[in-house]
């Protein structure tokens, strides 16, 4: 069998109005169908204008859509391709969509945030969605910001974010999220939170930490549920609220004094050295390592806070920083080493 075109003249398209190009949309929307998701929207989200109407209708056309691929209002034109009406009704332009999305003020994202947790709720009821919650289970908590452009975008703020590893000042909006997953599944959207692009990372992370302990528990995670967080997250509010949602936590930290004071008193005889299988990336060296030394110690951080201190287990990495190492043909007379802390109450033993 070969080629009988050159390949710069071969072109290939269908026209056949019985086809459907995205015939997996069908168990897709079943399944959010039997989930409630139009009912959800409609109860909890109320867009105003001429266009923020039959909002239980136009957002299950956009969950449609970006399960199918779209990332642009451009893009939902592919719900209207071939034989697609005949599966799907109340189909909308790509036009009516954005024309409905311009319509959404700060106000109706936490609406149709409101509408996701419930719909995530009974989508755990109707499948699988965390297999193993009942013994285990995680949720990790970050923040990115997506760049806008329109000059009426409500919530937009100029903020510093990394593009090509270099920090820029750019305008857009800062979301914050909580995903809960298990050692057997995928992640999954419990929370967010969208904020002023120049917001710091932790800001409303503790509320929204204890709204998607909430929702985890909700889905089933009725075992160990363990938030992880970055140092960004450090903060006596943030793992408060953790805990006193019934979760534990495990954060990293934040070098200062104390935090050096208290990896100065582990003994040597304490270090345990450890190999990993893959090498992994160091942030700090800006290199990937295959070998380190763990030990742990007690640690009571925010000691200063009236009423918020914790005592946990400080777990610390240590790897040698290769940069520092004496030259060819010289003895190392002190290692030179570079920390990575954790902070945790988590009963696991951990290898970071």
């Amino acid at each position: 069998m070969r080629l009988l075109h050159s390949l710069a003249k071969t072109h290939a398209s269908f026209d056949d109005p019985n086809l459907v190009p995205h015939a997996g949309l069908v168990p897709v929307m079943a399944l959010a169908q039997r989930a409630g998701l139009g009912g959800l929207v409609a109860e909890h989200v109320q867009p105003g204008g001429e266009c923020g109407v039959n909002a239980h209708l136009k957002v299950p056309c956009l969950v449609a859509g970006m399960a199918a691929g779209a990332d642009s209002i451009d893009d939902m034109g592919l719900l209207r391709h071939g034989a697609m009406p005949a599966l799907f009704g109340s189909i909308r332009a790509p036009s009516t969509l954005g024309s409905h999305l311009r319509c959404y003020t700060w106000g109706n994202v936490s609406q149709l945030e409101k509408a996701g947790r419930e719909f995530l709720t009974e989508l755990a009821r109707q499948a699988p969605l965390l297999p193993g919650a009942e013994t285990l289970a995680f949720i990790d908590i970050d923040s990115m910001q997506k760049r806008v452009y329109g000059h009426h975008k409500q919530g937009a703020r100029f903020g510093h974010t990394k593009i090509g590893g270099k920090s820029l000042l750019v305008r857009g909006l800062n979301a914050l999220a909580a995903v809960v997953s298990t050692p057997l599944s995928a992640p999954v959207i419990a929370a967010t939170r969208l904020r002023g692009g120049n917001a710091a990372s932790a800001r409303g992370a503790a509320s929204l930490a204890a709204r998607a302990i909430s929702t985890a528990r909700a889905c089933g995670c009725t075992g160990l549920l363990i938030a992880r967080l970055d140092s960004a997250y450090y903060n006596a509010a943030v793992i408060g609220a953790v805990r006193r949602a019934g979760a534990r936590f495990s954060v990293t930290v934040p070098m200062n004094s104390s935090i050096r004071a208290a990896i100065a008193s582990i003994g040597e005889d304490a270090w345990t050295p450890i190999r990993y299988p893959r090498a992994i990336w160091d942030d700090q060296l800006q290199a990937w390592i295959s070998d380190a030394e763990v030990a742990e110690v007690e640690y009571t951080a925010f000691a200063s806070k009236k009423g918020q201190a914790v005592t946990a287990r400080l777990v610390v990495r240590r790897v040698r920083d290769l940069n520092k190492k004496a030259g060819a043909g010289q003895d190392e007379l002190f290692p030179v080493w570079r920390y990575h802390a954790v902070l945790t109450d988590s009963p696991f033993e951990l290898i970071i």
